[in-house]
């Protein structure tokens, strides 16, 4: 069940980097390119820093997932953004799930809560920050305008909290910190709530 959640979250963050790709007119290989590394990215970067092989590498299916995304992106992009709501709203519930799980695995490998949260956060916008930086766009981690790395840092910080705190582990904590970090997300898609500029700054 853990690994079809983990796929699901792989397709969705994918097809958002295939129509990244789109956008910036690439070809195919650019497509998926960006798919693979919006999808992968983040996890890839958590599992470096613990030391451990990464989870993409352990499982065809985390690698196919993302090339079976840029194909249905390459041949109907337009029907594929047209749903794109839709699509935020599974991206929504990625963003939740992998910094909730991220967080969980690395206090599982004995890092401090706070570290844990951060890595939590990598895991969750790592791989969109990643396809950002190739796709020549200013990081959403750096420019959080429509709270995305504020809600998966809120979800990381409380899946630590209840394993130090409470020694919560598991689906429970997990599914706690997706809610939390999926519903502020929504919430801040549908009111259009936005972090502050610095102090003088417009928009």
């Amino acid at each position: 069940m853990s690994e079809l959640l983990d796929l699901v979250g792989i397709f969705v963050f994918a097809l958002s980097g295939a129509l990244m790709g789109v956008r910036k007119r690439l070809d195919v290989v650019g497509m998926a390119v960006l798919a693979e590394i919006t999808a992968l990215g983040g996890g890839i970067v958590r599992d470096l820093i613990l030391n451990v092989r990464p989870a993409a590498f352990q499982s065809l299916g985390y690698v196919l997932v993302p090339v079976v995304a840029t194909v249905i992106v390459f041949f109907w992009h337009p029907h594929v953004a047209r749903v794109m709501p839709a699509i935020l709203v599974l991206d929504a519930a990625g963003l939740g799930l992998f910094c909730a799980v991220g967080t969980e695995k690395a206090l599982d490998y004995g890092l401090s809560p706070l570290h844990a949260t951060l890595l939590g956060v990598t895991t969750a916008v790592g791989g969109g920050m990643l396809r950002d930086i190739l796709a020549g766009e200013i990081p959403t981690l750096l420019y959080d305008r429509q709270l995305y790395a504020v809600p998966a840092t809120l979800g990381s910080a409380v899946m630590a909290w209840l394993s130090s705190a409470f020694g919560l582990h598991g689906w429970p904590a997990t599914l706690a910190a997706a809610v939390l970090a999926f519903g502020l997300r929504l919430a801040a898609m549908r009111r259009n709530w936005r972090a502050p500029l610095a102090r003088g700054l417009t928009e």
